[in-house]
């Protein structure tokens, strides 16, 4: 579905602050960090500013359902990665075209993905509740559901028969809502690790793909997408190595445009 909408002058500077508000809003619902809510905010208002600002706008709208390979990488040898593991995404897709063949592209979406990490020294891990030891060689599988807002660009070919190649670039902030950890050698499962991975997360993307016309506006979406987190997504509680561990994804994108 693509829609022309025309934005009066007088509005553009209001829609702009309740924008911000909202984003604010939401933010802060996770995070409870007022001076992360505002940084965060204030990054997203100034990637989504353009959109508002055009006097007309063409819009589309879609979904998409996306399998997730995830998996971990460490800036350290003592601890390192051990595994990838399954995940999903699912969300919803918006982007405004300023051009035919370029828009600012976001959307909203609950990713499910994770990891597994090994020690080559024995581990003092503090779950909400209790604490674990965990020896050398036994690893931690982490499963960590986020809500996504990515930004980005999107720029995309003519249509070649019923055929059109995209690709899209830009930056996911991530908020984490759910965060479980298992030890397989200790027999425990599902621990709330709240207390050692963080709230807040970000990363960029690369998406690559194509649209399949079926008529109108509507396209099926087909793609392949990599997403690299540059933010340390675990606490260094104690006497844990200082390191920073990042999260990467590779997904294939399944979705449909109206």
């Amino acid at each position: 579905m693509k829609l022309y909408i025309l934005v009066p002058q007088w509005q553009k500077k209001s829609s702009i602050n309740n924008l911000y508000i909202q984003i604010m809003y939401v933010i802060k619902f996770f995070t409870g960090n007022i001076n992360r809510v505002k940084k965060v905010s204030l990054t997203i208002l100034l990637i989504l500013s353009p959109v508002i600002l055009n006097a007309q706008q063409i819009i589309s709208f879609g979904i998409h359902a996306d399998p997730v390979i995830s998996w971990f990488s460490t800036d350290i040898k003592e601890v390192r990665n051990d595994g990838a593991r399954p995940g999903f995404n699912f969300g919803l897709t918006y982007n405004s075209y300023f051009t035919p063949n370029y828009s600012f592209s976001t959307g909203i979406s609950l990713l499910r993905a994770g990891g597994r990490l090994v020690s080559s020294d024995t581990t003092l891990l503090r779950f909400s509740g209790s604490n674990y030891k965990v020896s050398p060689g036994n690893p931690v599988v982490y499963k960590i559901q986020y809500l996504v807002i990515p930004v980005g660009l999107k720029l995309q070919t003519n249509q070649i028969g019923y055929v059109r190649f995209f690709s899209d670039l830009g930056l996911d902030p991530k908020i984490v809502i759910s965060r479980k950890a298992d030890i397989p050698s200790l027999s425990v499962s599902d621990l709330n690790a709240d207390n050692e991975l963080r709230t807040f997360n970000m990363s960029y993307h690369v998406t690559a793909g194509i649209e399949y016309s079926l008529g109108g506006s509507t396209a099926l979406v087909f793609g392949l997408n990599f997403d690299n987190n540059f933010l340390d997504i675990t606490k260094d509680n104690g006497s844990q190595p200082a390191d920073k561990v990042s999260q990467k994804m590779l997904s294939f994108r399944f979705g449909v445009n109206f």
